[in-house]
């Protein structure tokens, strides 16, 4: 994915649009989809929303690791190699 610099005007319900080419890369297009808020200092960092681990897309028992899921038998799985 390209790196893109869009401006954006936030409403007066605190609402902004996310451009459909970054919604179309990222599969952000049903009306389920989920985007994660976090808030880091000065700014504000949105991310597809994951529920499950990257690797099983397993549900249980998960960590966060540099901002992805992992279950711990995944992880367990890592250190075994």
């Amino acid at each position: 994915m390209k790196h893109v610099g869009i401006v954006r005007s936030i409403d007066t319900a605190g609402r902004i649009v996310l451009p459909i080419e970054i919604r179309k890369e990222l599969d952000l297009m049903g009306e389920d989809s989920k985007v994660e808020i976090i808030a880091k200092g000065n700014e504000i960092l949105l991310r597809k929303y994951a529920d499950s681990c990257i690797f099983c897309h397993g549900k249980e028992n998960l960590t966060d690791f540099n901002g992805q899921k992992i279950c711990r038998k995944c992880v367990e799985g890592i250190s075994k190699v």
